[in-house]
């Protein structure tokens, strides 16, 4: 049965590859070099997704590895204690860990993205295009890749001191009282114990690097959503939008296949979450939840969430 959750969540990500194309358009401009881009990531992980899928069938041996894959539709929950001895033991090397939802409550990617508009860093004619595109991904008309990606290609022109400077402020206001305690705690232990930590998400990079200072994850070990940098302004030309299987990619680029431990709370990490030896929902979305109960995999709530 665990071999079977296995193959379905690795075709759900090569399923998922296919919409990488998707939306890829700046105001209407497609960006033929970022249109290969996405090509070439989508095949080379059909690739790498099927390697995963010949490895699981010849070895039989779980990526992330429950006891027993579970008939409910009601995941198993940790205590704080449990989750925290347990997380602390599955992360022996290496540890990677999605960012809104997982790390603190909410979601940064869009609230920076209403701030930005609100006080007036993004243009009236930019704050119109993209509260235009939003509605649609709302809709279900345009794919959680495509507005990730826009919302970051939204900034074209900008200083990228002054995308800096904004993210700086925003995440101090607005994110930083937010950050679950628990998961500060877990991160400080890693780092003591001498683990490699990872952050992954499809939030912008100004947001998520300057947040993770506060878990002292460097810079270099970020993979957010971003875009190419020219004479100190902010392009239109994306570099990444890690999301769903992108974020396995986007680890694989990085040289990371098997993570020791993955934390992540939204559907969109389910890809990253199996791949990793031990998985760590964290206030996990209804959807999420379901997988997880599916896949066996336990889940923790921090206090802030199950006090709502």
């Amino acid at each position: 049965m665990r071999l079977g959750i296995r193959l379905r969540h690795a075709h759900e990500a090569v399923r998922l590859s296919a919409e990488a194309p998707y939306g890829l358009c700046h105001r209407g401009r497609a960006d033929s070099s970022l249109l290969g881009l996405f090509l070439f990531r989508s095949l080379a992980f059909r690739g790498f997704a099927a390697l995963l899928i010949f490895g699981t069938c010849l070895f039989g041996e779980a990526l992330s590895t429950p006891e027993t894959a579970s008939t409910s539709s009601v995941p198993e929950s940790l205590a704080t204690e449990e989750f925290l001895t347990r997380a602390a033991n599955a992360a022996s090397r290496m540890a990677v860990f999605d960012c809104d939802g997982t790390l603190w409550s909410g979601d940064a990617g869009s609230s920076f993205m209403r701030w930005t508009m609100d006080t007036g860093l993004l243009s009236r004619s930019a704050t119109d295009w993209l509260n235009e595109r939003y509605a649609r991904y709302k809709s279900g008309d345009i794919s959680e890749l495509a507005i990730c990606g826009e919302m970051v290609q939204v900034y074209e022109g900008i200083e990228e001191t002054a995308m800096r400077n904004a993210a700086a402020k925003f995440f101090a206001e607005y994110i930083e009282p937010n950050i679950f305690p628990e998961m500060l705690e877990l991160v400080t232990t890693l780092h003591s114990k001498g683990v490699e930590i990872w952050a992954v998400s499809s939030t912008c990079d100004w947001v998520i690097k300057e947040g993770v200072k506060r878990f002292g994850i460097a810079p270099s070990r970020v993979l957010a959503a971003c875009v190419e940098v020219q004479a100190g302004h902010a392009t239109n030309r994306l570099i990444d939008v890690p999301t769903d299987e992108g974020k396995v990619w986007a680890l694989y680029r990085a040289g990371i296949s098997v993570p020791d431990a993955v934390f992540g709370n939204s559907v969109h990490d389910a890809a990253m979450l199996s791949i990793a030896k031990a998985a760590f929902p964290v206030n996990p979305s209804p959807e999420l939840a379901h997988r997880s109960a599916e896949a066996g995999w336990h889940v923790f709530y921090p206090a802030a969430v199950r006090q709502c």
